[in-house]
């Protein structure tokens, strides 16, 4: 332990956040806190209103549901951290916060990864094999997805967490970021992480990559398959599909850009960052809702419910 301590006397490292400029650290502050409410209420609304609507008890719902849940989750991770540090001239994070804060990163993102392919697999069955759905999503196979969905996502970043714990901080402390990642800690690191930056890309980057060309291959062959269905059928087939796909890349082409290279930062990292952190979490409940007839009508009759009771 005592060794252990020796190589790492770094307690707390120092966020230069998205900029240092005072006037523009109140307006962070604003946006960011209007971003974080909506986002927060957009998905725990999807949530609600799934959970307690009978009509919305397919398996896309399901998960669905599930998605807005960590997408709640994943924008809570480093959000309200950021909305506080625009409040401060000097923004810290203790040493297990941060790797609280890597973790929280890589288990929700990785577990939202998992569900994004979860659910194209979902709509393979109800497009191309409409006739056997209900027998093969039936609500055991749909609670084991969830349950692959959780442990991926946890085994994925605890692999990240054990190799970034043990690495040696014995100097520098500042993360020109606005949270901790994987590739800022790799360049404070006293000694060579050449290797686990390679390992890195090839446990973030390339899961990410290989990820996105599967979801896409899958898509095209949804897409193909319309061709046989009604005029009807393709309509909504191919809106539920657009909704999903948008949703595929505001995830994973984000997610590419930063971990698919070596361990550097660049300045537009921050942006991109915030893309794929805050903006995609709340553009979800956005694009599923407005696309939807079927949650738009579930919101309405719950919003109308709420306000009756309330009368």
């Amino acid at each position: 332990m005592k060794s252990m301590e020796d190589r790492n006397n770094v307690t707390e490292f120092v966020l230069l956040g998205l900029t240092e400029n005072p006037k523009m650290q109140k307006i962070v502050f604003a946006v960011f806190f209007v971003i974080y409410v909506v986002s927060m209420v957009g998905n725990m609304l999807i949530v609600v209103t799934i959970t307690s609507s009978p009509a919305l008890g397919s398996p896309m719902y399901f998960f669905l549901a599930y998605l807005s849940f960590i997408d709640a989750c994943y924008s809570s991770v480093n959000t309200p951290k950021l909305i506080v540090d625009s409040l401060h001239e000097k923004k810290t994070i203790l040493f297990n916060g941060c790797m609280t804060q890597v973790f929280g990163e890589h288990f929700f993102g990785g577990a939202e990864g998992i569900l994004l392919t979860v659910m194209a697999y979902d709509r393979y069955v109800a497009i191309c094999k409409p006739l056997h759905y209900t027998t093969i999503m039936n609500r055991r196979v749909c609670g084991l997805l969830a349950g692959v969905v959780w442990v991926g996502g946890f085994l994925h970043a605890t692999i990240q967490i054990l190799f970034i714990f043990r690495l040696p901080f014995c100097g520098p402390n500042v993360i020109d970021h606005f949270m901790c990642d994987l590739n800022p800690l790799l360049n404070l690191a006293c000694t060579d992480t050449h290797t686990l930056g390679l390992f890195v890309a090839a446990n973030s980057g390339f899961i990410c990559l290989l990820n996105f060309l599967l979801l896409l291959v899958s898509y095209v062959v949804i897409l193909r398959s319309l061709r046989s269905h009604s005029s009807e059928g393709r309509r909504k087939a191919l809106s539920t599909c657009v909704s999903h796909i948008t949703v595929v890349v505001l995830f994973f082409v984000p997610c590419i850009f930063v971990y698919m290279r070596p361990a550097a930062t660049l300045s537009v990292d921050k942006a991109v960052a915030v893309f794929y952190t805050m903006i995609t979490p709340l553009l979800n409940p956005l694009i599923y809702t407005f696309r939807n007839a079927q949650m738009k009508n579930a919101i309405r009759k719950l919003c109308s419910c709420k306000a009756v009771s309330g009368d």
